[in-house]
């Protein structure tokens, strides 16, 4: 694995270093760090509140030490489905159980037998290496994204139509970008950590990434991952002391408000709703329609499941049916629609209630490791690939951890979380 991991940072490193040394790069790089420095000294700052605005919310140590532990997984996923309006069947009662006590035990119990001893073997990574890796992720994500506009003639956000004609072949690089800026905020983390920049110039270059995330996905017409690299870089800045508790928590908020927002207005312009139905019922109905498809999967998975594998299998490329089309001719029939099954909706239809608690054990250990050696260590990279899972996995309540490039997200994060455990224990 040496031999790969060194033959990969050699190549990546050299493209960045090439890049970087451009003509127009180092253009890029002079305007961006003017701005930075106005940025730096801007006279407006002071007018931003500090860090101790809404001091009392730091006194909660739950929100101060706890906000993204792995349990707020749990928590999000039981308040979506509180927010349908029927109740689940008792058999899904069942399921949802399991699945609660398997990630419980995965993410709050079997950490504490590990990495308790020899934490001096973790596995460090070079800052380089990281940056030149995510510089490169994102760069292959910028070219198709310019591929994929070419390739239906205009701007999905500016007309909707043509979304339908993207080529996943083409899309799917696009995503790439939001581990690529993961992995850059990380290293810009790391400088921020090695005093080589402050932190209203670490704040600056997240705002930054963010904002090239921002552009080039709402052009894509897509919120998903746009709503995976504002969580990213949330976390990534709370565990740096980037980011405030109370920007968090505002920011939740906002991000809550503007859900519903966006929801409820966008009812009213298909005239699914009127004006006097409440703004929750958006929230509510889609909690609804996505429990009554859990419910379905969990009827057809039973105890031990109907595909076996293949619903997960159905993930690699080339495949006649993606995971969230399969869904939808498994309950309705229907092949030309994508169906989010939750995310426990392939584990039961795959391996049944079984299949469930291995698969939530599986997922709460890797979240509960993760958040472990990310607390002791306080590294860069560690505190940037646990808000890589954790974003996709608070994602994945509603949609599911099933887009191959998720996948391979969690199995090189896993793997390296593997190789540290098996590290400190000699």
């Amino acid at each position: 694995m040496s031999v790969i991991y060194s033959s990969l940072t050699s190549i990546v490193n050299k493209i960045s270093d090439a890049i970087h040394e451009s003509f127009l790069f180092t253009l890029i790089y002079s305007i961006l760090g003017f701005i930075e420095n106005q940025w730096v000294g801007s006279y407006f700052k002071k007018f931003y509140p500090s860090e101790n605005f809404l001091s009392f919310l730091n006194r909660n140590i739950v929100l101060r030490k706890h906000i993204f532990n792995p349990m707020i997984v749990l928590f999000l996923f039981a308040l979506f489905l509180l927010l349908s309006i029927n109740r689940p069947s008792d058999s899904l009662t069942v399921t949802l159980l399991i699945a609660f006590v398997g990630f419980f035990i995965g993410s709050a119990i079997l950490p504490r037998h590990y990495l308790n001893s020899n934490l001096g073997n973790i596995l460090e990574f070079k800052r380089k290496d990281i940056y030149s890796l995510g510089f490169c992720l994102t760069l292959v994500g910028i070219v198709f994204f310019f591929l994929s506009v070419a390739s239906v003639g205009g701007i999905p956000l500016l007309k909707p139509s043509i979304r339908y004609l993207l080529k996943p072949a083409l899309t799917m690089p696009v995503f790439l970008i939001i581990p690529g800026t993961c992995l850059i905020a990380s290293a810009y983390l790391k400088d921020f950590q090695d005093k080589i920049i402050t932190r209203s110039q670490v704040r600056f270059r997240f705002l930054f990434l963010l904002a090239i995330d921002c552009a080039f996905l709402l052009f894509l017409g897509y919120r998903t991952p746009l709503l995976a690299a504002f969580l990213i870089i949330i976390i990534i800045g709370f565990y740096g002391n980037i980011v405030s508790l109370w920007e968090v928590v505002v920011g939740a908020l906002i991000g809550i408000g503007a859900i519903i927002g966006i929801g409820y207005f966008r009812s009213l312009g298909e005239m699914t709703i009127t004006s006097s139905t409440s703004p929750l019922y958006t929230l509510q109905s889609r909690a609804d329609f996505t429990l009554h498809v859990l419910n379905l999967l969990d009827f057809i998975g039973g105890n031990f499941g109907l595909t076996h594998g293949h619903m997960l299998a159905s993930s690699i490329p080339g495949s006649d049916l993606g995971p969230r089309m399969m869904v939808g001719k498994l309950i309705a029939w229907r092949t030309e629609v994508t169906v989010t099954p939750t995310l426990i909706g392939q584990m039961v239809v795959d391996f049944g209630k079984i299949g469930v608690f291995i698969g939530m054990l599986i997922l709460g250990s890797a979240l509960g490791i993760g958040f472990k050696i990310m607390q002791i260590t306080k590294n860069y990279f560690y505190i940037g690939i646990y808000s890589l899972i954790l974003t996709y996995a608070i994602l994945g309540i509603e949609t599911g951890i099933l887009d191959i490039q998720v996948l391979l997200y969690f199995s090189i994060v896993i793997f390296i979380y593997l190789i540290n455990v098996l590290k400190c224990r000699n």
